[in-house]
């Protein structure tokens, strides 16, 4: 019992100096008041018994409180709680249990998100991985396959030249998409916004893709907003945007045309990106702005895709507060879309 009151007392120490400081207020003006000293000396004993039962229950509480609080912390640390609806204390203490489960949840949430950035990690380097392996291989072969002898062919060499040199080209386009998405998603892709003259700026991108498109027997059409539109944004970015879609588009028709329009509403203008192809089906577009995510692998990798342009073209979009949205229908064609500030 003796060692459950020094415990107690213990637990109440950190009151102690308010304690004395009552205890020396209630003495001194015990002297200046009463003139009987006896009377003083018994109250000053009375006042010390009854501090030290005081002093024990305050101790008692305070210690069956910070109990509840270790057990509790001891509970989290571990793994006892799965939810923070679990975590309960005393009457007292439910500001703390607030504070406690939101920490909780806090901690949970953060594991949650580490878990999901090691998954992430892990398939970005398998991926990487796999898509720098397949053009170096590819290009090897090639290379073995000349100095065995190929090389003295000339029905054979030049082809396979080429399409190792195809290889190399699908290697850089990689590692470029690859340097622009780890720089986006580390937030060190540098912006630099400004008014530009959009129909000025579209032709000119037109103009650059025609050949592709001439190549493939596709009409690439351009449908000018009115003269002098001005719109909001990065220019160098802003061509990723529109050179991948174009491209895509341009890749995945086989007949038909692609089309480029700007709609323009109140305070934004809606770029649109139109194509006759082989469209996507909606379970493919809710996963299309993934890392290297393919609707059609083997399809993307003969037309040289790297698996990066559309998820390079959402960060793009987005830093522009604006979202990139999908239309499509497979063997009708799709349309993608955002909107640029006027």
């Amino acid at each position: 019992m003796w060692n459950e009151v020094k415990d107690n007392l213990s637990s109440a120490k950190v009151y102690l100096k308010e304690f004395l400081f009552f205890n020396a207020i209630f003495i001194l003006f015990s002297f200046l008041i009463i003139d009987n000293r006896i009377i003083v000396f018994t109250l000053i004993i009375l006042l010390f018994l009854l501090s030290l039962v005081f002093l024990n229950m305050v101790g008692y509480k305070r210690k069956g409180e910070l109990n509840e609080v270790k057990s509790v912390v001891a509970g989290i640390r571990k793994n006892t709680f799965n939810r923070p609806e679990e975590i309960k204390l005393s009457k007292n203490l439910q500001a703390l249990q607030e504070e406690i489960k939101q920490m909780f949840e806090k901690e949970i949430n953060d594991i949650e998100y580490l878990k999901k950035l090691e998954r992430v990690r892990t398939e970005f380097l398998a991926n990487v991985s796999h898509e720098l392996r397949t053009p170096i291989f590819a290009i090897q072969g090639y290379i073995e396959t000349l100095l065995d002898g190929a090389i003295d062919d000339k029905n054979v060499n030049k082809n396979f030249l080429d399409k190792a040199n195809q290889h190399t080209i699908n290697l850089s386009n990689l590692l470029s998409d690859l340097i622009d998405i780890s720089m986006i998603e580390s937030g060190e892709m540098r912006m630099s916004y400004r008014y530009f003259d959009i129909n000025e700026y579209i032709s000119q991108i037109i103009q650059e893709m025609t050949t592709m498109a001439k190549e493939k027997n596709i009409e690439l059409v351009y449908h000018p907003a009115k003269a002098g539109l001005q719109l909001f944004g990065d220019k160098s970015k802003l061509k990723q945007v529109f050179t991948n879609l174009i491209t895509n588009a341009i890749k995945y028709t086989e007949h038909g045309k692609v089309e480029v329009l700007v709609e323009e509403e109140q305070k934004y203008a809606k770029i649109i990106i139109r194509d006759t192809g082989i469209g996507i089906s909606q379970e493919d577009i809710a996963r299309i702005f993934e890392r290297f995510y393919r609707v059609d692998k083997a399809r993307s990798r003969a037309v040289g895709g790297t698996g990066l342009g559309l998820a390079i073209v959402k960060h793009i979009v987005e830093a522009h507060n604006s979202k990139i949205e999908v239309k499509s229908e497979p063997g009708v064609g799709s349309e993608f879309s955002f909107r640029l500030k006027k």
